[in-house]
C-alpha cells in the first residue's frame, strides 16, 4: 500500500515557550483508516490543523500526494476535507448552499449530482432547503462532513467527528466512514472514543504531551501489547493456591483461580491438565482480552511514569 501522506519532523512551538507537539515522523498509506488516539491537549488537533494549513510548524515537512504542504498549499489542501471539532457554518444558510459554496471554495465546477449524493448518505438531503440554524446539533454535525465531502478529496480528516453525538448518530457515521473507504477515501480520525477506534481503524497511533508514543496496526498492537485472562470457577473451594502450580503463576480470588495470559500462550493445556492430576475439579472457565482502551490507558500511564 503506497503513502499518501508524509509527515517528516513536525513540530510546533508557540511564541510562549509552550511546546505544542514534538518533532512527529508519520507515514499514512492510500486507503486507510488511521485512529489518532490521545487525552485532551496531547496534540492530535494541533497535528491535524498543521497537516491541513490551519498552524504553521516549527520545523518539518509534509508531503499530500507529492504535493509539499509548506510550499504548495493549495494544491495539497485541494486533496484534503477536514471536519473540525467546533461548528463554523453560517447559521442562516441553507444546507444545499452551503455544502454548494464550500465546493466552490476548493474551485471545483459544479457537481450538483455528487452534492445530492453526499446529502443523501448523510440523511441531509430532505433538509437540503434548512437553515442551518433550524437543525439538530447531530444535523449540524453531519452539514460538516457533507461540506468536508464536497469537493471530493483524496484524504478526510475527522477531528473527534462524534463528540457530543448520541448513539445511534455515531454508529451512522461509523457505517459511512467505511462506505467512503470502500470508495478510497483515505480516513484519519482523532477520538475520545476509543471504540471507535477499535470499530474503524486499520492502524492507531498513539499520542500524549505532544509525542507520538507509537503506531501500530489495530490487529498486532492488540495481539502484542493485549493481555488475557482466564477464569476457572472451581467446583470445591480451596485455601490456597497448590505449590504445583507456581510456574503459572495462578491466583486465587473469590473462588476463582486466575491465569494472565498473552495471545501466544501455549500452556493452558498444561495447567488444565495439572488441575486434573492435582484433583482440582473445576465447573467453568471464561476467558476474556484486553480492549483497545486497557492497552491505551497502559501506554499513556507509561509514558507518565516515564
Amino acid at each position: 500500500m503506497d503513502t499518501i501522506l508524509s509527515v517528516a519532523g513536525v513540530s510546533k512551538t508557540y511564541a510562549s515557550g509552550h511546546r505544542a507537539l514534538q518533532p512527529v515522523d508519520l507515514d499514512i498509506r492510500r486507503g486507510e483508516i488511521f485512529a489518532l488516539l490521545g487525552p485532551n491537549g496531547a496534540g492530535k488537533t494541533t497535528l491535524i490543523s498543521i497537516i491541513c494549513g490551519i498552524v504553521t510548524p516549527s520545523t518539518g515537512t509534509i508531503t499530500v500526494l507529492g504535493h509539499d504542504a509548506l510550499t504548495d498549499f493549495k494544491s495539497a489542501r485541494r486533496v484534503i476535507g477536514l471536519v473540525p471539532q467546533e461548528l463554523s457554518v453560517d447559521m442562516f444558510e441553507t444546507v444545499l448552499a452551503t455544502v454548494k459554496f464550500s465546493r466552490r471554495l476548493f474551485g471545483r465546477s459544479a457537481h450538483d449530482a455528487h452534492i445530492e449524493q453526499v446529502l443523501r448518505d448523510l440523511s441531509l438531503w430532505d433538509k437540503r432547503g434548512a437553515k442551518i440554524m433550524e437543525l439538530s446539533g447531530g444535523m449540524k454535525r453531519r452539514v460538516l462532513i457533507a461540506k468536508a465531502l464536497s469537493h471530493e478529496p483524496d484524504i478526510l480528516f475527522l477531528d473527534e467527528p462524534t463528540a457530543g453525538v448520541d448513539v445511534a448518530l455515531r454508529r451512522d457515521m461509523w457505517k459511512l466512514v467505511h462506505r467512503l473507504r470502500a470508495g478510497g477515501t483515505t480516513i484519519i480520525l482523532t477520538t475520545h472514543y476509543i471504540e471507535e477506534a477499535e470499530e474503524m481503524a486499520d492502524r492507531v497511533g498513539v499520542i500524549d504531551k505532544g509525542r507520538l508514543i507509537l503506531v501500530e496496526d489495530k490487529a498486532a498492537l492488540m495481539k502484542k501489547l493485549g493481555k488475557r485472562q482466564m477464569r476457572i470457577t472451581l467446583s470445591d473451594p480451596i485455601v490456597a493456591v497448590p505449590p504445583e502450580l507456581a510456574e503459572w503463576d495462578v491466583k486465587l480470588q473469590d473462588g476463582q483461580l486466575i491465569y494472565s495470559f498473552n495471545a501466544e500462550d501455549e500452556h493452558i493445556p498444561e495447567l488444565l491438565a495439572k488441575l486434573g492430576a492435582l484433583g482440582i475439579a473445576y465447573r467453568d472457565l471464561e476467558t476474556s482480552k484486553s480492549s483497545l482502551e486497557d492497552i491505551f490507558v497502559g501506554l499513556v500511564e507509561q509514558e507518565q511514569a516515564a
